[in-house]
């Protein structure tokens, strides 16, 4: 770990062109796995529709549960593992009673299975009206939260360090997006949790660093800004990589032992934190600098 010990001179803004190729790239690739998928891969949070949680007393084989649900009237379901002996079923329905639904779905299991050999721990039922509600909002929360930094930060510094950073949070969340498509995660409610939290925690770093390079500025004023730039990243890398490397960690070990539940959000959580700690060096601090060098000539510093 010499490099959180030591002085680093890293020439980030030289791979500024490199970095914005990569992410391109990477966003582009997400695009293709979207309309390969046929969209996000909604969960019924959004997509409307039936989840069963059934728990059994040995490990069930799908094809036959996938039969009994036929067998009460639902066509398609998905049948995902859970934990060790249970499994989620997903269906399309979302018009039934509750009452009536566990009753069909009683019948069918205790016709293939038996009685007593398995639990209904849980059925959740989502209206479409309700799910596209849902969207709706889920939407506007990653947007008004866009605006609500955009704002804070153009406040507390300039416009152009406020767009580099709203730059680098969208980058942050069409990446993640990139690679929950990638995985065929599900987008439910829990992504949308996990996309907030990746906004709050990536422009915390960016704030860091665009403060290091504000006070910076104002101790070297004949210093070119992509000098000024490269120094302030380098001084804050230290803090950069122990704090996301903590959080990496903690999310690591959730993501292998903390259970199905959290499986996708911390999946999620982990493309984002590294997606975060990459934009606010690659991507925020340059765009503060293309910003200068568009500058009319009168008002620029030397870049």
């Amino acid at each position: 770990m010499e490099i959180i010990k030591a002085e680093t001179h890293f020439n980030f803004v030289r791979l500024m062109k490199s970095a914005t190729i990569l992410s391109i790239a990477v966003i582009l690739i997400g695009i293709g796995s979207l309309i390969w998928h046929g969209g996000p891969n909604y969960g019924i949070d959004f997509a409307g529709g039936s989840l069963i949680q059934v728990k059994f007393q040995a490990e069930p084989n799908a094809d036959k549960i996938r039969a009994a649900f036929k067998t009460a009237g639902f066509e398609g379901s998905i049948i995902q593992q859970f934990g060790p002996n249970e499994v989620i079923v997903r269906t399309a329905e979302s018009g039934a009673d509750p009452k009536n639904l566990t009753a069909r779905i009683d019948e069918a299991l205790t016709t293939a299975f038996g009685k007593g050999v398995y639990e209904i721990r849980r059925i959740e039922i989502v209206g479409p009206k309700v799910g596209k509600d849902l969207t709706r909002k889920a939407l506007l929360a990653i947007v008004f939260s866009w605006l609500g930094i955009l704002i804070y930060v153009g406040v507390r510094f300039e416009f152009r360090y406020a767009l580099g950073g709203i730059v680098s949070l969208i980058h942050d969340v069409l990446v993640t997006i990139t690679f929950l498509s990638l995985f065929n995660k599900e987008f439910d409610l829990n992504i949308v949790a996990a996309l907030l939290t990746i906004i709050g925690f990536s422009i915390n770093d960016t704030i860091v660093i665009f403060d290091r390079i504000r006070e910076n500025s104002k101790k070297n004023i004949k210093m070119p800004l992509m000098d000024v730039i490269n120094m302030s990243v380098n001084q804050t890398l230290s803090r950069t990589i122990l704090t996301s490397l903590t959080v990496f960690m903690v999310l690591l070990i959730l993501f292998f032992f903390g259970g199905a539940v959290i499986h996708d959000f911390t999946f999620a959580l982990l493309v984002g934190t590294v997606a975060g700690v990459y934009s606010t060096v690659f991507i925020a601090s340059p765009i503060v600098l293309l910003f200068e060098k568009i500058k009319p000539t009168g008002l620029k510093r030397k870049a």
